[in-house]
């Protein structure tokens, strides 16, 4: 039962007060949009953005994960051994590349949301079960001595084969089959249900996320930025999930996509404005300051992306420079392109991405120049010299 009841979209008293801030941000987000989508650096900047906005979506949810170790841990180069929380910032960064690789309205459509909440692998497991359970047995003759029903054709027994033993033993294993059937449909129905050492079992997602719906139903005739403060402000207030809040702030960034704000491969990096913003104005229990929030919060995050992009541009020519009188064969404007797309690179990963030896993947780091980021004389990674 969902104790939580939400509220009407929007009163007038409130879209009234919000329409400055809603204007500002969508100018925002737009005026970044068009930035990123003509940008030499515009992929890279996407990708970068996913790693920031994935730690900055475990830092508001109040766990700290390292992008270094992000990084790595998706280039599968740990330099540790992988902790909880480092698991779930993977689980939203690859969250967010699967949703910005779709089309914009598959993550807010039945299936998108069912895929996303991970019911879809379960729900295809148990069709392959049941279909597999449909099939009929194979009850095949063996060495030629069984006729079409099954029975033992006479005519072509051969001498010394005991075909009752034969016949005793395709019995026994198809019980034997019949019974590991019905264990694993026995099995597969115990872990379909919840833990209640983990979940809450009064805890109906399914009610909460169909009541969630029906909140963006309702404000779809709302200015785009409204409809995602809407329902993100829903999200939070109806816990749709037990343990994924972080997946509503990436739907909301799924409407601001879907309503063309932004263009298909540019999902807007939410977590990073609401990190700027105190957590007692996200939380608050008045509405009204909830909303503002969240609207500052995203002008916030489009003056971040702009700085981040103009930051990332000037690296990149400053980097180019080092190109002039280079053979056509050098790896230099492959690493370009990589530190581009990366927060940060390992010798491992530039060796695996440029498919050199280690050692040249050094040499090629110390022609480029790239800044030492950790500090560490092993396991060391390099980001753009300008900071």
């Amino acid at each position: 039962m969902i104790h939580k009841k939400s509220e009407s979209p929007v009163p007038p008293d409130l879209l009234q007060l919000l329409l400055r801030p809603i204007s500002d941000a969508g100018s925002a987000l737009t005026r970044l949009d068009e930035r990123i989508g003509r940008s030499p650096v515009g992929e890279g900047w996407i990708e970068r953005t996913h790693f920031a906005d994935a730690c900055a979506s475990l830092w508001i949810d109040g766990e700290l994960v390292h992008l270094e170790d992000l990084v790595l841990h998706d280039a599968t180069k740990d330099i540790r051994t992988p902790t909880h929380e480092l698991t779930i910032a993977r689980d939203v960064l690859k969250t967010r590349r699967r949703i910005a690789a779709q089309t914009p309205g598959w993550a807010l459509s039945p299936d998108g949301l069912r895929s996303l909440r991970g019911q879809a692998a379960s729900e295809a497991l148990n069709g392959a079960a049941a279909s597999s359970d449909d099939e009929p047995a194979d009850d095949g003759a063996i060495g030629g001595g069984h006729g079409e029903n099954g029975d033992v054709d006479e005519s072509v027994s051969l001498p010394g084969v005991d075909y009752a033993a034969i016949d005793a033993l395709l019995a026994r294993s198809n019980a034997a089959i019949e019974q590991a059937k019905t264990l694993g449909s026995a099995k597969s129905a115990r872990a379909r249900e919840k833990d209640p050492l983990v979940y809450d079992l009064d805890w109906d997602e399914d009610a909460r996320l169909e009541e969630w719906r029906a909140v963006v139903r309702q404000a779809e005739n709302l200015p785009p930025v409204l409809q995602a403060l809407v329902a993100l402000d829903a999200w939070n207030a109806l816990s749709v999930l037990q343990h994924a809040p972080w997946l509503g702030r990436l739907l909301s960034s799924s409407i601001l996509r879907q309503a063309g704000l932004t263009t298909a491969a540019h999902l807007t990096a939410i977590n990073l404005g609401l990190k700027t913003i105190p957590v007692d104005r996200r939380r608050h229990r008045n509405r009204e300051t909830r909303l503002l929030a969240v609207t500052h919060g995203l002008i916030a995050a489009a003056e971040i992306g702009l700085k981040e992009h103009d930051r990332l541009l000037l690296a990149k020519t400053m980097m180019e420079r080092k190109l002039v009188g280079r053979r056509t064969s050098s790896k230099l404007p492959q690493l370009i392109e990589l530190v581009i797309s990366r927060p940060l690179v390992s010798a491992g990963m530039i060796a695996k991405e440029l498919e050199v030896t280690p050692r040249a993947a050094l040499r090629i780091v110390e022609e480029l120049g790239l800044r030492e980021m950790t500090g560490r004389g092993r396991f060391r990674a390099w980001g753009s010299s300008n900071p």
